[in-house]
């Protein structure tokens, strides 16, 4: 037959993941599972928000004027735009941000980080920090952080390759 010949032994049998595909997917789902439980455990445990509110937080304290479009800090926090406008009006009630029509275009809403904000990210990123370390860094060698930065990017890249983190 002329076309196997041309396109090879083609079947429509899944291509099956490997004995050692398996493992290390059932590792990375096991991590994906497992660790944003821990750290939202210890962000309740020692500073009563989520961690998904701590990125918000985290996030708005690094850019300029302490303040995003919404929709640009929902990709950027991994969320959802109705998730983030139910996390901000959490935090907004605290205090700790506010909203405010974008000046550029008022068809956009910025989230701003307010003082007290940024005095309770400052306040919650020690624990954070070591949280992190203690689950992500410390039980690495000195090379693997980089080969973990190489493959999430290269996941990433594949997954949302417009995405604001390409790694």
């Amino acid at each position: 037959m002329q076309v196997i010949a041309i396109l090879g032994d083609v079947t429509d049998e899944p291509r099956w993941l490997s004995a050692d595909e398996q493992k290390a997917w059932k590792a990375l789902v096991a991590t994906l599972v497992r660790l944003p439980a821990a750290l939202d455990a210890q962000m309740q445990r020692d500073a009563g928000i989520s961690h998904f509110e701590y990125v918000i937080m985290a996030a708005l304290s690094d850019a300029p004027d302490r303040q995003l479009r919404m929709s640009l800090l929902a990709r950027m926090s991994e969320g959802s735009l109705p998730r983030l406008s139910q996390a901000i009006g959490r935090l907004e009630k605290r205090g700790w941000v506010r909203r405010a029509p974008d000046p550029g275009d008022g068809r956009y809403t910025l989230a701003i980080l307010t003082g007290d904000g940024m005095d309770k990210v400052v306040a919650s990123a020690p624990g954070h920090v070591e949280e992190v370390r203690r689950l992500v860094f410390d039980p690495l060698t000195k090379t693997q952080p980089k080969q973990l930065h190489d493959i999430c990017g290269r996941i990433m890249r594949t997954v949302d390759p417009d995405g604001p983190f390409n790694l």
